[in-house]
């Protein structure tokens, strides 16, 4: 999530009831990121020494951490006993939940020729652009943003908050959603389907694309252009599906991979590596289909191979 305006570290210390800092008191700090989805200007935080390197040597400049370490060259720390509530508070101060005096925010921004049909529920500071058709019963949470000619059939919810808790010897923590959803021209969204905003980052759906009924799609996933998702899939978040896929029905697909432009993997299939471009993939755990074939082929024969060789 990108600020409104560029803070000073000293001002974000204070924001997340901080009061160390090493570096800069004026040090530039535009948004807060997680550490897989930062770039330059971006804070981000660590909580276990596991991966002080990682975020102190990331794109991140600004890094909330509960250890006093050398700062990098460029970057600045605030010190924190706990980074991740510090973190929250940040994502609470710039995005905090604002409840809607109706069903269609007057903060919403609706384009020539959008048709919204009654029951359905449009958040602040949405927008959407031109000739889409909103059915009824669908939920549009608050700062998605969808694009010209797209469809969202009834009791789809888009915007959602991140399915993402840290848990502790006192139960779970959420870790709260200030990303958004981002929907391109021409997609179709069936009905039923969930998509989920991005914890920090967007989850974004390439121009295009058709979501068949009952698809979930999990938090700062990108799909790209033209893909088709097939009825009950199941994306878990941070996935990147790159353009002209098709994920058949009932297709599950793990958190942090890659599925290659053009895949197809097939109906009832679970993905559990990243996948290359243009292969067609099936199984639980998917693999190249004409691999599993031989293999059923193979099994088939078993049976009369050890009727004539078996003892």
């Amino acid at each position: 999530m990108k600020f409104p305006r560029v803070y000073t570290v000293s001002e974000i210390a204070q924001l997340a009831s901080c009061d160390q800092v090493i570096g800069s008191a004026n040090h530039p700090v535009t948004g807060i990121n997680e550490i897989h989805m930062v770039e330059s200007g971006d804070l981000t935080f660590v909580d276990h020494p596991k991966y002080y390197n990682k975020a102190l040597n990331s794109a991140a400049t600004t890094i909330l951490i509960n250890k006093e370490v050398e700062c990098p060259e460029g970057k600045a720390l605030i010190i924190s006993d706990d980074p991740f509530k510090a973190y929250l508070n940040l994502v609470k101060n710039f995005r905090p939940f604002e409840p809607s005096p109706s069903a269609i925010s007057p903060l919403a921004e609706i384009g020539e020729n959008t048709i919204i049909q009654p029951g359905a529920f449009v958040g602040n500071h949405v927008k959407i652009g031109k000739n889409c058709i909103i059915h009824s019963n669908v939920s549009i949470y608050d700062h998605t943003i969808i694009g010209d000619d797209v469809i969202i059939h009834s009791g789809a919810v888009i915007g959602a908050d991140a399915y993402y808790f840290q848990k502790r010897p006192t139960g779970f923590v959420k870790f709260e959603s200030c990303g958004r959803v981002i929907i391109h021209n021409k997609v179709e969204v069936g009905a039923l389907c969930a998509i989920d905003k991005g914890v920090s980052g967007d989850t974004i759906i390439g121009e295009d694309t058709k979501l068949d009924n009952h698809s979930q799609i999990g938090h700062d996933t990108h799909i790209g252009s033209r893909c088709l998702i097939g009825a009950h899939a199941a994306i878990a978040g941070v996935t990147k599906i790159e353009d002209d896929v098709i994920l058949w029905g009932r297709v599950a697909v793990n958190k942090d991979l890659v599925i290659g432009k053009g895949a197809v993997v097939l109906a009832t299939s679970a993905v559990d590596k990243s996948l290359a471009p243009g292969g067609t993939y099936f199984g639980v755990p998917a693999e190249p289909a004409a691999k599993i074939w031989r293999e059923k082929a193979a099994l088939r024969s078993l049976p009369e191979f050890m009727r004539k060789y078996g003892k």
